[in-house]
């Protein structure tokens, strides 16, 4: 599911963004930043274990996570940076 079609929940007078099936942002869980759905596990603590040399397994063992959990999460960062808008430096 890309960002753009993102699915709003207004529950228990609380704005829960359902990103994905798997990730979510909800302002009373971890200040709001996206984590998996059913943990406080952020998508960035995910994403920066992988970049710091962790493998696909050790992460799913260390955060008690599922392998599509890690996808959802690479493809979030992902979509979300392929949403920055990039402005030239001046030569």
């Amino acid at each position: 599911m890309c960002l753009q079609k993102e699915l709003e929940l207004v529950a228990d007078n609380r704005n829960i963004r359902v990103m994905t099936d798997r990730i979510v942002i909800d302002p009373k869980i971890c200040h709001g930043k996206p984590v998996i759905r059913g943990t406080r596990l952020p998508v960035s603590i995910v994403v920066g274990s992988l970049a710091g040399g962790m493998t696909f397994d050790e992460v799913q063992r260390e955060y008690g996570i599922t392998l599509d959990d890690i996808r959802a999460a690479l493809k979030f960062a992902g979509e979300l940076v392929e949403q920055e808008q990039h402005h030239p430096l001046p030569a």
